[in-house]
């Protein structure tokens, strides 16, 4: 059996937020001769940058870019992605919630053009980002295929990000990147690391230059770079991922020895945990797979012993 999912990482040099001509003409050329309906995937903020001749700083760009989330920019994404019939991670942008606030949040459209998910970023790279943190984690559904978590740049640095959407049942974790400094190769690595303690496929789609310094990759449930872009340019990685090559590993274990997800037995007494004043409970460490029919889980769901 095999569940097959076309992959299309854009490492993209960033846009300006009302260029959606010019995505949606980026969306053709990287999927052209392509499979039927993959999943195409851009960077953080990757509709970020000021529109026209207007020259803002970095904190003055979220005030003055952000816009509710069921906005024109919303329409306009999704009408994209029924239009070429692809599922549309358009990267992040900046949301105005209804408390006024706004959040670093990735939406991400089906080929029928229905919004199926938005992530709002929980771990902003402080005290460089002055958006407000979101309190979700977020996975979503392709159709026939598997399960999707998403993430956002600095999130990948927090463990406690990859581990849930695992326990979520995302079998493919999305993290969107805008990165610009030297702290790439420790996110490469890290990349890596969430993929192999989770036994999942992670992409990690890092901004191309000037914006960015690129390096964007995939990684397999066994921690295997399946591709990489080497350097900071406008790049494209293309693949097909099986999505059952993740109960595989899970099943025989990870270089055919680690099996983390079927580490407790039921009659192991739970184990503490003071930081999140929590605990790992063993009936419930695995996850509760007749249960992952819901897309979102709230963090406060996770901290009460």
């Amino acid at each position: 059996m095999s569940r097959p999912l076309p992959l299309v990482l854009a490492q993209a040099a960033q846009r300006a937020a009302d260029d959606l001509d010019g995505l949606a003409a980026d969306v053709r050329r990287r999927t052209a001769g392509l499979p039927a309906a993959p999943l195409v995937v851009y960077p953080e903020l990757h509709l970020g940058a000021p529109a026209g001749d207007a020259t803002l700083t970095p904190a003055e760009l979220p005030e003055a870019l952000a816009e509710p989330l069921d906005g024109p920019r919303d329409r306009a994404l999704a009408e994209l992605a029924a239009d070429l019939g692809v599922w549309l991670a358009p990267g992040s942008v900046y949301e105005r919630g209804a408390d006024g606030r706004v959040y670093n949040t990735a939406p991400v459209y089906s080929p029928r053009g229905e919004r199926v998910a938005a992530y709002r970023k929980v771990f902003p790279w402080r005290p460089y980002e002055t958006v407000v943190p979101g309190s979700e984690f977020t996975v979503f559904d392709l159709d026939g295929v598997g399960r999707v978590g998403l993430s956002i740049c600095y999130d990948a640095w927090f463990p406690e990000t990859t581990r849930h959407l695992a326990w979520m049942g995302a079998e493919l974790v999305l993290n969107f990147v805008l990165t610009s400094g030297s702290d790439r190769a420790q996110e490469t690595v890290l990349a890596r690391a969430n993929a192999i303690v989770n036994q999942v496929f992670v992409a990690s789609v890092n901004c191309a230059a000037p914006a960015g310094t690129g390096r964007s990759l995939l990684v397999d449930p066994q921690g295997t770079v399946r591709s990489e872009a080497a350097a900071d340019s406008d790049t494209t990685l293309t693949d097909v991922i099986d999505l059952d090559e993740v109960a595989n590993v899970r099943r025989l274990g990870t270089a055919a020895l680690n099996r983390p997800w079927q580490q407790f037995r039921p009659d192991d007494q739970p184990l503490a945990l003071p930081l999140y004043q929590g605990r790992i409970d063993p009936a419930t460490w695995a996850g509760d797979p007749g249960a992952r029919t819901e897309t979102r889980r709230t963090l406060g769901e996770v901290r009460n012993p």
